[in-house]
């Protein structure tokens, strides 16, 4: 808590990233006051530059004034907002995201909140765990036609070994804190994955969609599919 007379730091924004790496700077909002999310708006504005927000609690949003609130386009689930517009989406879907239940969309919400932003269609696949196996072979042959997969799963993390078997694209575990017990937290679906026998899985931290479709960019960048360096200074900017 900050002592009378203290304030709040302003934030600095890393305009160049997009440039330097094809990856915009997210906002990430947690902790942050509204002064300073509406700090940031101002300058993507006085810049005509789109920005990606994630993080961003209903109660956090609702705390922003009227004008700010009504420019952005917010998704409570995922707890993302974009400001401005990003790339264009393309038509194809690159990534398929894969959850194992359906308490895991905000984290596949953020997944795909980020991609879209960066102009990259993806395909939700959601509720295929493997408690129930043929829910996940049923749409088997859908999520291999795409060349990257985000596997979301919390519990026990079983479905990263069963696609890092069955698909051969390039799988990205996302172990959710979905669970209890010995499963709460995400740990355990961590662990899962990082020690998978399936080769070649990447594992970002627990929760992260963000992180997770920042890795798929990457890998489609390798692929010739970069959706570009730069996400939108618009004209004047």
């Amino acid at each position: 808590m900050s002592r009378p007379g203290e304030q709040w730091p302003q934030p600095v924004v890393d305009f160049g990233r997009g440039a330097r790496i094809g990856l915009e700077e997210a906002v990430y909002c947690a902790n942050k006051q509204a002064a300073q999310i509406e700090a940031v708006l101002a300058q993507h504005e006085a810049r005509r530059h789109a920005c990606l927000l994630t993080r961003l609690s209903p109660q956090q949003f609702a705390a922003l004034a009227d004008d700010w609130r009504s420019r952005l386009d917010y998704d409570p689930v995922s707890c993302t907002a974009f400001f401005l517009e990003g790339r264009p989406l393309a038509a194809e879907s690159r990534v398929a995201i894969v959850s194992g239940g359906s308490s895991d969309a905000p984290t596949c919400g953020e997944a795909a909140r980020t991609l879209a932003f960066h102009g990259v269609a993806s395909t939700r696949v959601e509720d295929v765990g493997v408690a129930g196996l043929w829910r996940l072979m049923d749409r088997l042959d859908e999520i291999r036609r795409h060349p990257v997969v985000i596997a979301v799963a919390g519990m026990e993390g079983a479905l990263f070994s069963v696609l890092g078997g069955l698909v051969g694209g390039v799988v990205i575990a996302v172990p959710s804190s979905v669970g209890y017990g010995v499963a709460a937290a995400g740990d355990l679906s961590l662990r899962s994955a990082l020690a998978s026998c399936a080769p070649g899985i990447v594992t970002v931290n627990i929760d992260n969609g963000y992180g997770a479709a920042c890795a798929a960019l990457r890998v489609l960048a390798l692929n010739g599919g970069r959706p570009g360096a730069e996400v939108a200074a618009r004209p004047g900017g």
